[in-house]
């Protein structure tokens, strides 16, 4: 403690006490907040579907501008117009993912459902398995695992070598990349903001002019973290989207 300055521990930070249920099925606040954000998710579609307006106003103007978003910005750039039948799983994806970071700026709630490995390493997993299906489905097991590990024009003496990294690349290092960045990036900044509250508080107890520049701070870096949570969500979506598009395109 200096000066009045007493910052929590991290497991008051990331962890929350157990609302209700017990082990495996013990609900907390995180929980919570993921199942909101799933209805909301759906809740934003669902709503913008049902009056289907020549000029579109409210929550359809909401839903056709995240999936015009996602078809042009994402799956257009990046797999092309096959890949449209992929639509409705990445804009769940991303609206998901978005609604479950902007949680870390609301206040009384201040947590970032991402900022919880759990969650991200989920979300990796059913990343990992759709665009495995996706390049069984469309070239076949051996054909996909041969042109997914064994890019063209690699020498014979090091295909064995290439063959492995690859393989380890594509079983391994995509899905936890993708867990470990989402994750990384919401804690850290829910940290940096729980570290310049707690300054801009005892700062404030101590000399309310000390503490104008660390809420100065606060209140850039709270904006910067909207930033942060929409381009996390943007950067899951569209390695997604290249995981799948790469699947279903071998290197030729």
């Amino acid at each position: 403690m200096i000066l009045g300055l007493e910052f929590p521990p991290i497991s008051h930070v990331v962890e929350w006490p157990t609302l209700f249920g017990s082990g495996a099925f013990a609900v907390n606040k995180v929980i919570i907040l993921m199942w909101v954000s799933a209805a909301l998710s759906f809740s934003v579609f669902f709503l913008g579907s049902r009056k289907q307006a020549l000029v579109p106003t409210g929550v359809q103007n909401v839903a056709e501008s995240a999936v015009d978003f996602v078809e042009t910005g994402i799956i257009m750039e990046t797999i092309g117009p096959d890949g449209l039948k992929y639509t409705p799983f990445l804009l769940t994806l991303f609206t998901f993912i978005l609604s479950c970071n902007i949680w870390g700026l609301m206040p009384g709630i201040q947590m970032p459902v991402n900022a919880r490995i759990a969650v991200p390493a989920f979300l990796a997993v059913l990343v990992w398995a759709v665009y495995h299906v996706t390049g069984i489905m469309s070239q076949g097991p051996v054909k996909y695992f041969i042109s997914a590990t064994i890019p063209p024009g690699v020498p014979k003496a090091i295909i064995p070598l290439v063959f492995f990294i690859e393989l380890m690349g594509i079983l391994i290092t995509r899905p936890l990349s993708l867990a470990v960045r989402l994750f990384a990036n919401m804690i850290a900044g829910h940290l940096l903001l729980v570290t310049f509250a707690v300054l801009c508080q005892a700062l404030w107890e101590v000399t309310k002019v000390g503490a104008a520049l660390p809420f100065a701070l606060l209140v850039f870096l709270s904006a910067f973290e909207i930033l942060v949570a929409f381009l996390q969500a943007y950067i899951f979506t569209i390695l997604a989207a290249v995981y799948i598009g790469g699947a279903m395109h071998p290197e030729h």
